[in-house]
């Protein structure tokens, strides 16, 4: 047996298929009527779709991609066309299984990357909470179908810091290891990440001993592309550069002094990357000594990039030279491995993907890491994080 063939790989990120009756299950009609979030067919984009009312959100199958036989931004059309080995909680784990990978990470989709169709139709501030809610206890019943294999991560009401705290109460009671953040609150006329309007949700979330996650896309999708491109090349474009959109929340987190008022709290960013990290501490550190931070803030007892490696983690899947160069310049501590499952640039096989399985990847690209080093990518700092085995 090989040394990989001994690691219980965590997939620190992964992703759900939500049912048509996640919100219409849980939900009131009488109270929300067709407010509430459901999947009808929609003649415009020929396809099933989340609407809210008559806001259209996006395709439902849109993001279920693994093994799909199209190039995306093609996608399955209808829910009933996705394999359900993507959504089945139980079939999921034999691919698991297939794929090398012990426990997965969950993050939602409609829950995070349409989080603004839920506040810019409600008339009403407790609607979008209640969508939070629903889809909180969905996902524990989800896991619970196959029991040691799913971490569940929960997402926050942010918008209500109250609704937030209790938020964070309740599903820590449930067992979710973390909470989903947006990475650009102030796309939703919120303050920004490093603003003292947050202090109180960072007391909460360290106070619980659990991570806060910034995922790309949780602070609305960035508009690019070009008619002159073509629509695959457009979204080639839009997925290159949502994949960097972190680094704004890590400047905001050390630079704005989150990092040096919360030292106990922990902040992952997911679905990133990490080839960029080393250049982007390097240039935050020679800024901050080039223009006299130390002597603004003489209580700042650190460089960003020793906050970085006390607080903050990055996630990688699919580079190779890039993340064996900052594996190297950076240590092994601070970083995790994730499949992106089932998301169109998954580790995930397909007649229209160039991915390999994740332990071919593995074995390929990081197999010549020490032992040590592996450990602490693959499990060690993800089941450290999350409280997981």
């Amino acid at each position: 047996m090989s040394t990989l063939d001994d690691i219980k790989i965590i997939d620190a990120d992964s992703h759900v298929v939500e049912p048509a009756d996640l919100w219409t299950a849980r939900m009131s009609r009488s109270r929300w009527g067709d407010l509430v979030p459901e999947v009808r067919w929609d003649d415009d984009s020929g396809q099933e779709a989340w609407f809210i009312g008559d806001t259209f959100i996006y395709g439902a199958a849109t993001i279920a991609m693994a093994g799909w036989h199209e190039y995306a931004p093609d996608s399955p059309r209808r829910l009933a066309d996705v394999d359900p080995r993507l959504y089945d909680p139980v079939i999921r784990a034999s691919v698991m299984d297939d794929y090398g990978i012990d426990r997965q990470v969950l993050y939602p989709n409609i829950g995070m990357f349409a989080t603004a169709g839920y506040l810019d139709v409600s008339v009403d501030p407790e609607f979008s909470t209640e969508c939070v809610r629903a889809y909180n206890d969905w996902l524990v019943e989800w896991c619970a179908e196959a029991p040691g294999r799913y971490i569940p991560v929960m997402s926050l009401p942010f918008w209500d810091l109250e609704a937030s705290e209790r938020e964070v109460a309740r599903c820590v009671e449930m067992g979710h290891r973390g909470v989903i953040m947006s990475n650009s609150p102030e796309n939703f006329d919120l303050p920004t990440l490093d603003a003292p309007h947050w202090d109180r949700l960072w007391s909460v979330v360290s106070d619980a001993g659990i991570p806060v996650n910034f995922h790309i896309g949780s602070g609305k999708a960035p508009s690019t592309g070009s008619e002159h491109s073509g629509r695959h090349a457009n979204f080639a474009w839009m997925s290159t550069l949502i994949f960097q959109g972190n680094a704004r929340a890590l400047c905001a987190l050390i630079f704005g002094g989150v990092c040096h008022r919360f030292p106990q709290l922990r902040f992952v960013s997911v679905e990133s990357g990490i080839g960029w990290l080393p250049y982007t501490l390097e240039t935050m550190d020679w800024q901050w000594q080039n223009s006299g931070v130390g002597l603004e803030h003489p209580d700042y007892e650190l460089l960003p990039s020793e906050y970085f490696r006390r607080q903050i983690y990055g996630c990688f899947w699919f580079e190779s030279s890039s993340a064996l160069s900052a594996i190297e310049l950076l240590g092994p501590d601070n970083i995790l491995y994730e499949t992106d499952y089932p998301h169109p640039t998954s580790m995930s096989p397909g007649p229209a993907s160039i991915a390999v399985r994740p332990c071919d990847y593995v074995e390929a690209t990081l197999g010549a890491l020490p032992e040590t080093t592996l450990r602490k990518i693959l499990h060690d700092n993800a089941a450290q994080l999350y409280g997981a085995s």
